[in-house]
């Protein structure tokens, strides 16, 4: 599966089957050295190519202009998912003046790897996705310039939201992330949910991103049916931390999967109920509890636990 960029494919199988390794060597979603690093690259690389297009189709309509494109730079770029090299294409006479990148930066503004990664769970209509590029960019530009970067970006988000998924996943992961967007001259903060999947090999994958304006039944049926459009026919855990109406949700789309709360926000809704001068020897003990190699393992530490 790939999508043709700058005449150099972006495979987005080798970029999943590249996560999938860096995961299982412990590298996590986000933050430094995060496996979402080649799909912020992409994003940007996609964009600056549309910022190109856009100055050179100005430069036609000058009298006489003669510019033309002239290679690509690399630079290495600093950003909260961790350093990565960032080609960068550049024109003739030097006037192309990048902006979400600029020619001279190095570090990227702190939210937009945030903002990017929210793309991918917004509408996917052209006026959707052009609006969310101006928050992006943060400041004035032009029509045109929205435009040709939008051209370049629809499809390639098409295509990775579109992917086909395996046929079976033991175990989905669902959770949310925030980030600020403005509407209406407001900043509002909006939830994107993102699915977590460990196929039958324990490898982890992104399956999908999706925005919630807010919970319920019929969001839930929406996600569950995409993830079964696009190949899921089974799911046999469901890990979540008490999401409204996806109970409901699931058993009408996967009436056999289990669902189990999220071991992270179990162990911190225990520590309600634990004074904090014994939180410390709480959470070992506890760890000991989920940590076992067996079911009678856990009982067993369950029960010491119990007795204190």
């Amino acid at each position: 599966m790939q999508i043709e960029h700058a005449n150099l494919p972006f495979d987005f199988e080798d970029f999943k089957t590249k996560a999938i390794s860096d995961m299982k060597a412990g590298r996590s979603l986000v933050g430094k050295d995060g496996v979402f690093t080649p799909l912020i690259k992409e994003f940007l690389e996609a964009a600056l190519e549309g910022e190109l297009a856009s100055h050179m189709a100005s430069c036609l309509e000058e009298p006489g202009n003669q510019n033309r494109r002239n290679g690509k730079g690399v630079k290495t770029v600093q950003s909260p998912m961790g350093a990565f090299e960032l080609e960068t294409p550049r024109d003739r006479e030097g006037s192309f003046e990048p902006q979400i990148v600029k020619k001279r930066q190095t570090v990227l503004n702190a939210s937009l790897d945030d903002k990017i990664l929210g793309l991918y769970g917004l509408g996917m209509s052209y006026q959707d996705i052009a609006s969310h590029l101006k928050e992006i960019y943060d400041f004035d530009v032009s029509p045109s310039a929205i435009s040709a970067v939008t051209d370049k970006l629809v499809p390639l988000i098409a295509e990775w939201r579109s992917r086909p998924l395996d046929a079976v996943y033991p175990i989905i992961f669902l959770d949310g992330m925030y980030f600020k967007s403005r509407e209406n001259g407001k900043v509002a903060t909006k939830v994107i949910y993102n699915i977590l999947g460990v196929n039958q090999e324990g490898r982890k994958d992104i399956l999908g991103f999706y925005a919630a304006e807010s919970e319920g039944a019929n969001f839930w049926l929406g996600v569950l049916n995409d993830l079964k459009e696009r190949g899921v026919q089974d799911v046999l855990i469901a890990c979540i931390d008490g999401l409204t109406g996806f109970p409901e949700a699931i058993k009408g789309v996967f009436p056999k999967t289990e669902i189990q709360l999220c071991i992270v926000h179990q162990i911190r809704n225990s520590l309600k109920y634990v004074a904090s001068k014994n939180q410390k020897e709480f959470m070992k003990d506890l760890k000991e509890v989920y940590q076992a190699s067996s079911k009678d393992n856990a009982e067993y530490h369950l029960l010491n636990l119990e007795e204190k």
